[in-house]
């Protein structure tokens, strides 16, 4: 199956990837986040941890990109989106948790468009279990519409969630907007 039954291992499977992730950017500027669905508590998902590094200075980007180098990543480039930087592992060095646990890596700048939509979607869903099940649902009803086909889930995704998402995050950000007033 596509999507799998949410499971606390998946929290786990962070903190040993950001750890592995520490190591490798030892004295850098940076903040690592959670995202994505297996970011939410009780949210079945494909079992992929999405991981965000962000940093605040232009500057900091390159340290970034060094330190991932080193510990067996290559830059993807930005595959289409804007301020947000893709990170895959190289095949080149050996890593028992970077190799064995899938994930995906992105480096974004504070500011990041990208990264505001991933930190606002995972903020909602963990608050509201109405969009958490809505969300979910769907994930269900596209994977199998795909026949469990990753590629073609993924543009099925595409195409019938961002409406979803960004009708959520509309009403996160008036959430915050008020707080903030």
């Amino acid at each position: 199956m596509l999507i799998e039954t949410y499971t606390s291992n998946w929290i786990k499977d962070f903190t040993d990837i950001k750890s592995e992730i520490e190591n490798g950017l030892h004295g850098f500027d940076y903040i690592i986040e959670h995202v994505g669905s297996t970011a939410v508590p009780n949210l079945h998902s494909k079992p992929i941890i999405d991981i965000d590094i962000i940093y605040s200075k232009k500057t900091d980007f390159v340290k970034i990109k060094s330190g991932l180098e080193k510990i067996g990543y290559y830059h993807n480039g930005n595959q289409g989106i804007k301020d947000r930087d893709v990170f895959k592992r190289n095949g080149k060095l050996t890593n028992k948790i970077l190799d064995i646990v899938k994930h995906h890596l992105y480096v974004c700048p504070i500011d990041s468009l990208a990264l505001e939509r991933h930190i606002l979607t995972r903020n909602f869903l963990r608050k509201n279990e109405w969009a958490r099940i809505k969300y979910q649902q769907m994930k269900y009803e596209l994977a199998e519409q795909a026949n469990q086909d990753k590629k073609v889930y993924a543009e099925l995704k595409e195409l019938n969630i961002n409406d979803f998402i960004d009708s959520i995050i509309e009403v996160e950000k008036r959430t915050h907007r008020m707080k903030c007033e």
